[in-house]
């Protein structure tokens, strides 16, 4: 009850259920949100700690920057659920809120040229190196023939890049969350997600060899094309495995052994492929088990070595959850 109440005299001010009204459409910084209010960010700041302190809100920093949306706890969900209901539509097409959607779709539109100027800008690299190995969709639908029949309620993208996993999960997912460590990156995929109205997913800054996710949150866990980018990929796996509950899965795409050195001068791969063994090897020191392989091949012509995508698959153990130490508070219900 003393949640409650401090939550509902936190969004009894004009400004404050403004910001609700607004974060309950996309996640905003503190700059975004002072364009979208009008108001100075100081004042601005204040409200968010209010509304952070009370649970409404949740902060997540990401550099220089910090965004903030909606809680996902029961309160916060249920005052928004009521909010919407009692406002309607009549009342966001008039007023001040009226004005705020306005602005809010502006800084929305700035986010996606913005997005689209970036991929511009890669998208050369991107299609030189598809035309190497079979088809997204192919591997895609792999993932999702995968984990047919499973409930996933959190499902976790590790390495998220444009959020494109997040986007084919999203239908079997009750929440989804994907993590990477290029701002620009993130970037794009908030906007990929916000023009494709997943509210339920999101993505967030963070360092693969030390995910600020709780141990045993975690349904289904995600590494698609990451580990050829890493140092010590072993590391990443056991980071990724900690995070799994009892019999979770664990789903790796990455190639296949190759001999394509161009990929390291062109493309900032560190790595040219990985063995079953290997992988094998490093998700069993992790706990994990069952681990399985598919090998899907190119099905037409490419100039030079073909690449071979490999999907490995391995479950945590049923006692996962017990046996490793909780080291983060943050889980996949609160990071959302």
């Amino acid at each position: 009850m003393n949640e409650l109440l401090l939550a509902l005299r936190a969004i009894a001010e004009p400004t404050r259920l403004r910001i609700l009204v607004v974060l309950d459409r996309v996640e905003l910084t503190v700059g975004e949100l002072c364009r979208v209010l009008g108001q100075s960010q100081p004042r601005v700041s204040r409200h968010l700690k209010l509304l952070v302190e009370a649970g409404v809100l949740e902060r997540n920093a990401e550099g220089t920057s910090a965004f903030y949306h909606l809680a996902d706890g029961p309160i916060a969900q249920g005052l928004t659920d009521t909010v919407r209901d009692l406002l309607g539509t009549g009342d966001l097409e008039r007023g001040v809120l009226a004005r705020d959607i306005e602005r809010l779709g502006a800084v929305r539109a700035e986010r996606a040229a913005s997005a689209a100027a970036y991929f511009e800008e890669i998208a050369d690299s991107w299609e030189d190196l598809r035309r190497l190995h079979v088809s997204d969709s192919v591997v895609e639908t792999e993932l999702l023939k995968a984990t047919d029949g499973l409930r996933i309620r959190n499902f976790l993208d590790i390495g998220t890049g444009t959020g494109r996993m997040l986007e084919v999960f999203a239908d079997r997912i009750d929440r989804g969350v994907g993590i990477d460590l290029s701002s620009k990156m993130l970037n794009l995929a908030r906007s990929r997600l916000d023009a494709d109205g997943l509210r339920h997913c999101s993505v967030r800054h963070g360092n693969i060899y030390d995910l600020d996710v709780a141990v045993g949150s975690v349904d289904v866990v995600v590494v698609h094309h990451v580990l050829h980018f890493l140092d010590d990929p072993a590391s990443a796996i056991a980071q990724a495995a900690r995070t799994l509950g009892p019999n979770g899965m664990m789903l790796v795409v990455d190639f296949a052994p190759h001999h394509l050195d161009l990929l390291r001068k062109e493309h900032a791969h560190l790595r040219l492929g990985f063995a079953d063994a290997q992988i094998r090897r490093w998700c069993e020191k992790a706990g994990m088990h069952s681990v399985s392989v598919d090998h899907l091949n190119p099905t037409t012509s490419t100039e030079g070595e073909p690449l071979t995508v490999s999907l490995w698959t391995a479950y945590q153990s049923a006692d996962a959850a017990i046996s490793l130490p909780v080291e983060s508070n943050l889980t996949l219900e609160n990071a959302s």
